[in-house]
């Protein structure tokens, strides 16, 4: 005979409240087993944050904890409890860190190797473990966002010229990373608070690409020998054509013999267009140079500019004048849009031009030119030892300390070096004039600006390194046109009649308009084709070399210096 469990609870009660006290036991020994085992983790977080705050130094599953203030003030703020409970949330930190390497940055300074241990090994992790591995996300997570925002490699360590915002303004990072950890998506959440700006996401594009090609085997080096031309018949051809079409330069259906016909040499002048070579149509030493350049080489090209591209995170927004001293080009952006571009000339290799950002406050019409002491020490005073005519043919006049003017044939030019030189030379307006007939004035301890030229020829040169350290703009007029369109005194028209009556005149801007001078040597067009420019001044290495060695963060203004160790 059966008898019916519910019946039985209702005809004995001693049962029920036996199975109920049972069960309010087991509930209460596992209430009290997880409060045990919280206070247990805490009172190991709070020791480790301890020893983190008085010296500064702790090691976590080997690893070095960067964030030496970051760390102690956001577990403290939790009460030492830790912060990564949700383990879709750590598995979701770990996911990005694992593609991380699709922004040009090294998946092991965010630690991935040792968070993938911990998380294989997440439900048998001891007390200490699990400590360690709450600690290593929340590190993790800050390396991340610092180099993010911020980059990796600090471009004042390279270029002490740099100005550029790297700021973390109002914001507190603790409660940022908190934020962070209690954000619904990870990933959302990186992207809202550290959005990217539309050329940031065709580098990533193009980087993924370059990969692609390379995990497919690469492309294959043609052989030097004489100047590949159109009409010729050559076995090294076949390998061009092999080339070309590795980076969609040519269509999959072309013919692979060793003609060199139309279809190829337009091709070779796209690629020569893309690689600011000269546009012959021919494959001669330059060229065969630029298509021997490995995949390998060209993806960490892109990667250094994508890290340029994290240096810009506040400065590329608005209006802005930027100009791409490694791709001799001037660009105008109005409300975030491409409004006007122009060739440049810039400094030569061993007169650079600097990276730095200000504003361009007024423009000069008909301005004369005073010789800067660096150019008057190396380049005049040593051509005037040699032919003291040279001052009257640039058409120089000399002024004593007094301002008054001197003849140039009582000076004893042999007599003088740039620092014991009495006087200052003055070129004139006029069309010779070396700033040519309209500078655009900002201020820089550098002596540098944007001015016209009266060797326009120079323009046509594929490299365009001839100038001092200024930078020679191709067309004047229309940038001068743009930056006064604001102001109903003046159109082009007026400003052409205004130079035409050679007087110097000032010129006040009716807003400043910020210029940055900046250093790119991959520029993505927004159809997404790729230009490679060659790294005039050797600035890329020392960012790749950076970017491949340790962990390192480059702290932004207004942090602590002790924020990272």
């Amino acid at each position: 005979m059966t008898t019916d469990r519910t019946a039985l609870y209702i005809k004995c009660p001693r049962v029920l409240i036996k199975l109920f006290l049972s069960a309010l036991a087991m509930t209460c020994s596992c209430v009290c087993f997880a409060q045990h085992e919280s206070t247990h983790l805490a009172q190991i977080i709070q020791v480790r944050m301890v020893q983190l705050q008085d010296s500064h130094i702790l090691f976590v599953a080997g690893h070095k904890i960067a964030a030496v203030t970051l760390l102690p003030e956001l577990y403290t703020r939790r009460n030492y409890t830790p912060a990564w409970q949700d383990p879709g949330k750590r598995e979701e930190l770990i996911e990005i860190i694992s593609h991380i390497e699709a922004e040009g940055l090294k998946p092991e300074d965010y630690l991935l190797s040792t968070l993938q241990d911990f998380q294989a090994r997440d439900d048998l992790l001891s007390d200490t473990e699990r400590v360690d591995y709450d600690l290593l996300l929340t590190e993790s997570l800050v390396r991340l966002g610092y180099h993010l925002r911020f980059g990796k490699v600090d471009p004042r360590g390279l270029n002490s010229s740099w100005n550029l915002e790297r700021s973390v303004g109002q914001e507190d990072p603790a409660t940022v990373i908190q934020s962070a950890i209690d954000s619904a998506s990870l990933r959302a959440f990186i992207d809202r608070v550290i959005p990217r700006q539309p050329f940031y996401s065709r580098y990533q594009q193009a980087l993924a690409e370059y990969r692609r090609i390379r995990d497919a085997g690469g492309w294959p080096a043609v052989p030097s020998g004489p100047t590949l031309k159109p009409g010729m018949h050559d076995a090294r051809i076949t390998l061009l054509k092999q080339r070309l079409q590795h980076e969609g330069l040519l269509p999959e259906t072309t013919v692979m013999d060793d003609h060199y016909d139309r279809l190829l040499e337009q091709a070779v002048i796209v690629f020569q267009q893309r690689h600011g070579l000269a546009r012959d149509g021919a494959v001669g030493k330059k060229t065969l140079a630029a298509l021997n350049v490995t995949v390998g080489e060209r993806i960490d090209q892109i990667r250094v500019n994508l890290e340029r591209g994290r240096w810009l995170f506040k400065d590329v927004r608005g209006d802005f004048l930027v100009v791409n001293i490694a791709g001799f080009k001037a660009y105008l952006v109005r409300d975030n849009r491409l409004i006007w571009t122009s060739r440049v000339v810039i400094g030569r290799p061993y007169r650079k031009t600097p990276e730095f950002k200000s504003q361009i406050k007024y423009l000069v019409l008909n301005p004369s030119w005073t010789v800067p002491p660096g150019i008057l020490r190396k380049d005049v005073l040593p051509r005037a030892r040699q032919d003291p005519a040279y001052i009257r043919a640039q058409r120089f006049e000399v002024v004593d300390r007094s301002g008054q003017r001197v003849n140039p044939g009582s000076v004893d030019w042999a007599a003088y070096s740039g620092k014991n030189f009495p006087y200052t030379l003055v070129q004139p307006p006029g069309d010779d004039n070396a700033l040519g007939r309209i500078k655009f004035t900002f201020p820089n301890p550098h002596l540098v600006y944007l001015h016209d030229t009266p060797h326009k020829e120079l323009f046509e040169q594929p490299v365009r390194t001839f100038s001092s350290g200024c930078i020679r703009i191709e067309n004047p007029l229309e940038l001068a046109t743009y930056l006064l369109e604001e102001d109903a005194r003046w159109s082009r028209e007026k400003i052409a009649a205004a130079i035409a009556t050679g007087k110097t005149q000032i010129v006040n801007l009716p807003r400043g308009l910020p210029i940055m001078l900046l250093y790119w040597t991959v520029v993505i067009e927004e159809d997404g084709a790729v230009h490679f420019r060659k790294d005039i001044y050797g600035r890329d290495q020392k960012i790749l070399q950076a970017l491949n060695g340790e962990f390192n963060i480059s702290l932004p203004e207004g942090l602590p210096d002790y924020y990272y160790h």
